[in-house]
């Protein structure tokens, strides 16, 4: 019998799980069931999806381009499943959202309630990680990135901006003293991030040109939230996107420092989703009402 959707989606998992072991946990076969299953779509389509090794599994440039077609047409045929009757019953389905940990927890969770609220046949999947996923890869319907966009694959609509911040907590600065130019940072402890490719320098603004300042100290971390509960817990001095230590400044657990040598330099905020030309009722739904909710003081919107 012929089994196509069966077959790209067992091409799907593999790619995902890196193996034919791990695709055969996930979908509950035999790791010869996932072989074969690979084999008769090679056949079929004519070409080799997958190069294989003793060792490991890569995907040929064919295999790529039908993997995110594929990802891409499976999410479509789900969601006209899920949206059988949806014009009388308004959006359903699961909505699979990735964002960072800092947007996640200072921005999209105070929200998310009146999403869920106007909209109760929705599941809203959220992760929350500082690591970039494939959006293709783990299916899911929207990411949520703070900074440059790299992903041509994907449509992208503009939320906002932040601008970014210096900040130390007051008792960090009771015992050290609050640097009065940049350059009194070689006296401090900086706390930087494990996972950017530029963490060494800062910019500062030294009259009307911009300079990178060389920062150091004993603390990396690999998120966001890491470096800012380490700055208020009094470890240091963080720069760190101002949507993300807004309410730390307002309370008083963090302070803004050096502000006249800001350089004003900006994080794009965008939603992410895959091209499609007709998205799901769910995923609209969602984008309209970060477009209605998201008005928060620490992001700007032009």
């Amino acid at each position: 019998m012929d089994n196509r959707i069966g077959d790209i989606e067992t091409f799907l998992a593999v790619t995902s799980g890196g193996s034919f072991a791990a695709a055969a946990k996930s979908l509950r076969l035999t790791p010869s069931a996932v072989s074969r299953s690979i084999a008769r779509l090679e056949a079929r389509l004519g070409i080799l999806l997958i190069q294989r090794t003793t060792r490991s599994l890569s995907l040929t440039p064919e295999g790529e381009s039908y993997r995110d077609r594929m990802s891409a047409l499976l999410a479509e045929i789900d969601d006209v499943e899920q949206g059988l009757g949806r014009a009388e019953h308004g959006p359903r389905g699961p909505l699979r959202i990735n964002a960072s940990v800092p947007f996640g927890t200072q921005c999209l969770l105070p929200i998310l309630p009146r999403f869920i609220e106007a909209f109760p046949a929705v599941t809203v999947d959220l992760a929350l990680s500082d690591t970039l996923v494939d959006l293709i890869e783990e299916r899911a319907d929207i990411a949520i990135r703070v900074g440059p966009l790299r992903d041509t694959r994907l449509r992208a609509k503009k939320l906002g901006r932040s601008t970014m911040a210096l900040v130390a907590s007051p008792e960090y600065l009771e015992r050290h003293g609050a640097p009065a130019e940049p350059a009194d940072l070689a006296r401090h402890i900086c706390l930087k991030f494990s996972f950017r490719r530029t963490i060494d320098t800062w910019p500062f603004r030294i009259g009307s040109r911009i300079i990178q300042r060389p920062v150091d100290g004993p603390f990396l971390g690999n998120s966001g939230e890491v470096v800012r509960l380490m700055a208020a817990a009094g470890g240091g001095i963080a720069r760190l996107g101002r949507f993300h230590v807004a309410a730390d400044i307002a309370a008083g657990r963090l302070v803004e420092i050096l502000p006249s040598f800001n350089p004003g330099d900006v994080e794009d905020i965008h939603a992410l989703y895959a091209g499609q030309d007709r998205l799901a009722l769910r995923i609209r739904e969602f984008l309209d009402f970060l477009d209605r909710d998201l008005v928060l003081p620490h992001i700007s919107g032009t």
